[in-house]
């Protein structure tokens, strides 16, 4: 298989080569799961736009209004180590170390891995939780999704074939809010998850649950919401979330795979749920 390779040094040359090839034309950002697709012959395009070079993708900083902005091409490891990221959560640094090894954290980027839409990776879960959107820019312009709508699908995402996402945004986190993400894995450390649950939530003064955002990964074509729960958990005591979490089932979709039955990872699901409830309520 052969392709031509492209690698600008600024963003707007690489929406006009987007733009130009069209669907025949393909991004490649760390490149471990593209690499992958590749020599399996599931990706066979004529041009690959490499967008390692355009510096203005990267970097991680804190915004003006307390959020945090991550470049689509800083590597997960960059985000873990970040210590503005830690600053702004711990948990979601530890979404970020919680995927694959070192070496592929060292490689694979975040906007990489929202692109790629796989519903079992680690950061979208915690991103959606948090509220974060990504910007997508084309040679038509620009546009903000909520990283909670950008999976459609498995390996599927609204994005449209000429857009390129450069950041991810998270919120100011209301005063108050905890967060915490936990993530089941039968075997090694570096697998997979057969289930992982990513929560923020908030108190009220009188200690009962003011607000909740709970995803789920793992068990579904996309990170999935547990809206059934977040209602359930509102105005509910600390120690009041057994009942809560047991809803979780109805909300997910899991599939049988080498990580469990259907069954099984929905249990799970009940389990991790609360487990990351009772961890926030501590």
């Amino acid at each position: 298989m052969t392709f031509e390779y492209h690698e600008p040094r600024e963003l707007g040359p690489a929406l006009d080569l987007l733009a130009r090839h069209g669907q025949d034309a393909h991004l490649i950002a760390g490149g471990t799961a593209t690499v992958l697709l590749l020599r399996q012959g599931l990706l066979r395009p004529g041009h690959v736009i490499g967008l390692r070079r355009i510096e203005s993708l990267g970097g991680i900083a804190r915004t003006s209004d307390g959020g945090l902005r991550i470049g689509a091409m800083a590597t997960h490891r960059a985000v873990e180590r970040s210590p503005m990221a830690r600053a702004y959560s711990p948990a979601l640094t530890d979404a970020f170390a919680s995927v694959a090894t070192i070496r592929i954290r060292n490689q694979a980027t975040v906007g990489g891995n929202l692109a790629h839409a796989d519903p079992a990776q680690d950061p979208p879960p915690m991103l959606a939780a948090f509220g974060a959107t990504v910007t997508a820019r084309s040679s038509r312009g620009e546009r903000t999704i909520p990283v909670a709508d950008l999976a459609v699908d498995h390996f599927t995402t609204s994005l449209a074939g000429d857009e390129i996402i450069t950041e991810v945004v998270l919120p100011p986190i209301v005063e108050g809010t905890r967060a915490a993400y936990l993530k089941f894995l039968p075997k090694t450390a570096d697998d997979y998850a057969t289930v992982s649950v990513a929560a923020t939530l908030r108190l009220a003064s009188d200690g009962t649950v003011a607000a909740a955002s709970i995803f789920l990964g793992a068990v579904g074509p996309t990170p999935i919401r547990a809206r059934r729960v977040e209602d359930a958990l509102r105005g509910r005591a600390r120690g009041d979330i057994g009942e809560a979490a047991a809803l979780v089932g109805e909300e997910i979709d899991p599939v049988d795979d080498a990580r469990g039955s259907s069954e099984y990872k929905r249990r799970m699901a009940r389990v991790w749920t609360e487990r990351t409830l009772a961890q926030l309520l501590r």
